[in-house]
């Protein structure tokens, strides 16, 4: 890597495909700073007692927002986990933000997951997720879309299929080939 460049690695996929698992492994093991959706989005979540399904989604458009800019005021040469399902917003939303951002390489990390999984994660979590979070009547929905998520591939991509060790490692190895 270049000091010029600026390199990102997409942690991406459905809600409840592991990504924030992958994120803090990936951050602990290389150091890397990280920017997600839901970090940004849910301290101002918990300064409304109500929020609908629409102002989630707004929420998470000016998390979005956040996260890009961060990285555009960001000195060349810091690489950033970004931390997001990227399939919320068109493609070209991102490959915009990537321009503007200065972003000259891109990694993707994408956290593969069937249906069921997926649902039954998210089905799991219910109780735990802050206020504002779509509930259950989203969990037909997500099945939906965990049935037809791709990544982004704007860049070279692994794909992780989560709970193996060794998953860990051949990910390890191949973020410090790229990196």
């Amino acid at each position: 890597m270049t000091t010029q460049s600026k390199t990102v690695v997409l942690v991406n996929g459905v809600p409840a495909s592991g990504k924030s698992t992958v994120t803090r492994q990936l951050s602990a093991r290389f150091s890397l700073p990280v920017l997600t959706i839901d970090g940004i989005k849910e301290p101002f979540m918990a300064m409304f007692a109500e929020i609908d399904r629409v102002f989630n989604r707004q929420l998470g458009y000016a998390a979005y927002d956040v996260i890009w800019s961060i990285i555009r005021n960001a000195p060349p040469g810091c690489p950033f986990l970004v931390d997001a399902w990227f399939g919320f917003q068109p493609r070209e939303t991102l490959i915009d933000y990537l321009e503007k951002a200065g972003v000259t390489r891109v990694l993707e990390v994408w956290n593969a997951v069937t249906p069921e999984v997926a649902v039954a994660r998210y089905a799991s979590r219910l109780g735990e997720r802050r206020v504002g979070h779509p509930g259950e009547e989203y969990l037909p929905e997500l099945a939906v879309l965990a049935a037809r998520a791709e990544p982004m591939a704007l860049g070279p991509v692994f794909l992780i299929e989560q709970g193996s060790e060794s998953e860990y490692v051949r990910l390890n190895a191949w973020i410090a080939e790229h990196l």
